[in-house]
């Protein structure tokens, strides 16, 4: 067994981190905010959740501090044996590829962005430290049990909507994105961390779900309304490459959409 460290473990990911490293036997620390002893304790393999999603545009500061500040801080000061960055797959937005490896576009001058630029330029930190053991994740659109509906996440909001009686959606129901079990995430970021031969892995289903799949199987599972806002723009990412993952780990996502009992 090892000794983990989970940075942001009271967000979603954390949390669920936390159960399952310790249900699999290992020791596992996951600090308060600020703690102290952070940077001169051993914090074994370390997972760092730590990170801001629906609420960015509001808080650009806390976006930054969150995704690169004290990143930087533990990867000049801490004493760690792996670190593992949880990223995002919303860094290709605009990209033609999602290789790893390949160009990413950027707008700096639209704040929409702030959220990729921060988490690249937290894994451009991880490339850049010269420490051993430094890897990044790039997490699709992450669903499961429990999600709040209130943190900006887009498939418990409709969710709660359907529960509601009446879904607006305000993009198009031809948009889509790439969703992937909490479960899965959960099982695969420890294997990275002690595992991982690669800088970098998209941790994603590699399949692409149009929102008017989820739009069916809501409503059909619920007997909701459903409406489209006026104009509600086309949100189209490229596919998202998981090959890197196969080859590593035998990466075998579940589907999605799933049952509703997934989201109780």
């Amino acid at each position: 067994m090892s000794q983990f460290t989970v940075l942001g473990a009271s967000g979603y990911i954390g949390s669920r981190l936390v159960a399952r490293l310790q249900a699999d036997g290992h020791e596992v620390w996951a600090p308060q905010r600020g703690a102290p002893e952070l940077l001169n304790r051993p914090l074994g393999h370390v997972l760092y959740c730590i990170g801001l999603t629906g609420d960015f545009r509001s808080r650009p500061f806390d976006t930054v501090r969150a995704h690169a500040s004290l990143l930087a801080e533990v990867l000049e000061h801490a004493q760690f044996d792996s670190l593992l960055y949880l990223s995002s797959t919303r860094v290709y937005l605009g990209a033609e590829d999602t290789d790893e490896g390949g160009v990413l576009a950027v707008r700096p001058q639209d704040p929409s962005y702030l959220y990729n630029l921060t988490k690249l330029t937290g894994e451009a930190l991880c490339h850049a430290c010269g420490r051993a053991g430094v890897r990044v994740a790039r997490l699709s659109n992450v669903v499961g049990p429990g999600m709040d509906a209130d943190s900006g996440n887009f498939i418990a909001s409709l969710l709660r909507d359907a529960r509601q009686g009446h879904v607006l959606l305000h993009s198009d129901p031809d948009s889509v994105k790439d969703y992937v079990y909490i479960d899965d995430v959960v099982d695969i970021l420890p294997r990275i961390a002690l595992q991982g031969r690669s800088a970098a892995y998209n941790v994603a289903s590699g399949v692409q779900t149009r929102h008017a799949q989820w739009l069916q199987w809501l409503a059909e599972q619920t007997g909701c309304r459903l409406d489209v806002a006026p104009q509600a723009p086309l949100q189209q990412f490229p596919p998202i490459r998981v090959e890197r993952l196969r080859a590593e780990f035998g990466w075998q996502p579940r589907p999605v959409p799933g049952p509703l009992a997934i989201f109780e």
